[in-house]
C-alpha cells in the first residue's frame, strides 16, 4: 500500500510539475501544416436554406406531439415544404433540413430558419404553426428568394 501512495504521489508531482511550467503547451492547431486549405464546395441549393427544428415538436405538450402518421409536427412540415418545392420545380435550389434545438423554443409552433447564403446575413428566424401556416411560410419562401 505506501509503494502504491508514493507512485501516486510522484505521478501528481509530475502533473503539477507539467502543468505549472511556464513554457507555453504547443496547440494542437499548429500540428497541421498551413499550406493545405479546408475544401470547398459550391452546393447546388444555393438559392436558399431551410432549416426546421426538430426539437419544437418536442417541447409542445399535448396531443400536437405526433401526428395521426406517427410523425412530428417538424417532421411533417419538413415533408410538406419539400414536396412543394419538389411539385414546383424548385427542389435542389432550396434545401430543407432538418435542425436540433435552434434555440428559441417557441409553444406549440416550430422554429424555421431560411438563409439565402452560407454566411447568413439574410437569415430570418420565423415561428410558424406547422398546419395553419404552412402556405404562408411557403409564400415567404417564394417572395424573399
Amino acid at each position: 500500500m505506501k509503494k502504491l501512495l508514493r507512485r501516486i504521489n510522484a505521478l501528481i508531482q509530475r502533473i503539477i510539475q507539467r502543468f505549472s511550467s511556464n513554457s507555453p503547451q504547443p496547440s494542437p492547431l499548429s500540428y497541421r501544416p498551413s499550406s493545405t486549405p479546408i475544401p470547398t464546395v459550391s452546393p447546388r441549393w444555393e438559392s436558399g436554406l431551410i432549416l426546421v427544428c426538430s426539437q419544437c415538436a418536442y417541447e409542445q405538450k399535448g396531443s400536437s406531439y405526433r401526428t395521426d402518421r406517427g410523425s412530428t409536427a417538424s417532421e411533417e412540415l419538413q415533408n410538406w415544404l419539400k414536396s412543394r418545392l419538389k411539385f414546383e420545380g424548385l427542389w435542389g435550389e432550396f434545401r430543407v433540413v432538418s435542425t436540433s434545438c435552434l434555440g428559441v423554443c417557441p409553444k406549440e409552433r416550430i422554429a424555421v430558419v431560411v438563409t439565402r447564403d452560407v454566411g447568413g446575413s439574410s437569415s430570418q428566424c420565423l415561428i410558424t404553426d406547422p398546419q395553419s401556416d404552412r402556405e404562408l411560410l411557403y409564400s415567404y419562401i417564394k417572395q424573399r428568394f
